[in-house]
């Protein structure tokens, strides 16, 4: 269960995605082991279904508001999709699966209607200083700061979790654009969860569900290309609102994808996500 640091939260409900939309609004509210979508979770694929980045960044809250034997930080974020996740109350159980001083494992099961949506394990590390060699340092971060980048205009086709982002575009199309390898900075402009702050882990997920989207070099009106699934590797924490996510998608000849990104915030590189695409037409 998740625990105390989960208690109820009250307030008002949840405006209807007709109605106009407030930088106030949160995404998703969780009471007790309950996890309640907003219609600004909605996703590209189906309005009744809800965008991958979403339980993906709320996982990641639950997580760090676990206990831990010590200073952690999250290493490895593992996604199962095993069913689209409805825009409805969802059931959260966790469990610790290795418990340790230097790496724990956590899951996390999510389910609506008692059929799970979403599998997800993640592997925290242990928080301890390391002075390394220079040749050990990161590669050099080249891309542009998000400020010094073209903003993404609003498309009227975006709905449900897309419209919460400001998105900024280093190079390529920007999201479903169909323009092939794209680098885009991504800051989420209103809570994801309601009376919770958004941690820098947090905006780091939901950059990191959108190589599909942001590098496809198929059209959304012709192809359905969704991940099954979504593994993030973090070297180091993220700092800041915005996230880079530079993607680009690979396709093999049965149906099969991978899109992969690097992730940094602005000074500099964070890690890496993938996620394993099913392609076929619409």
């Amino acid at each position: 269960m998740i625990g105390a640091a989960f208690a109820a939260i009250s307030g008002r409900p949840f405006r209807k995605g007709t109605e106009p939309m407030s930088d106030d609004d949160a995404i998703v509210r969780i009471e007790g082991d309950r996890i309640i979508p907003s219609a600004y979770a909605a996703g590209p694929w189906d309005p009744n279904a809800q965008h991958g980045s979403v339980p993906t960044s709320v996982i990641t809250h639950i997580v760090e508001h676990m206990p831990a034997p010590g200073p952690m930080q999250i290493a490895r974020l593992t996604i199962d999709l095993m069913r689209p996740v409805p825009l409805a109350p969802l059931q959260v159980k966790t469990e610790t699966l290795r418990e340790g001083r230097k790496i724990q494992v956590i899951g996390v099961s999510l389910t609506s209607e008692g059929k799970e949506c979403v599998r997800a394990t993640v592997l925290r590390t242990r928080v301890a200083p390391a002075d390394l060699p220079e040749a050990a340092q990161p590669a050099p971060f080249l891309s542009r700061l998000p400020l010094d980048c073209p903003i993404v205009p609003e498309n009227p086709q975006w709905a449900g979790f897309v419209k919460s982002l400001e998105l900024r575009v280093v190079s390529g199309g920007g999201p479903m654009a169909a323009a092939g390898p794209t680098a885009c900075w991504f800051k989420l402009k209103r809570p994801m969860v309601e009376g919770a702050s958004m941690s820098p882990f947090m905006r780091a997920a939901v950059a990191a569900d959108f190589p599909n989207g942001l590098s496809s070099q198929i059209k959304i009106t012709e192809w359905l290309f969704i991940n099954g699934d979504l593994t993030v590797n973090y070297f180091r924490e993220p700092v800041g609102e915005w996230i880079l996510c530079d993607a680009q998608t690979s396709y093999g000849p049965n149906g099969a994808a991978i899109a992969v990104a690097n992730l940094a915030d602005e000074k500099g590189w964070i890690g890496r996500s993938i996620q394993s695409l099913v392609v076929e037409r619409r």
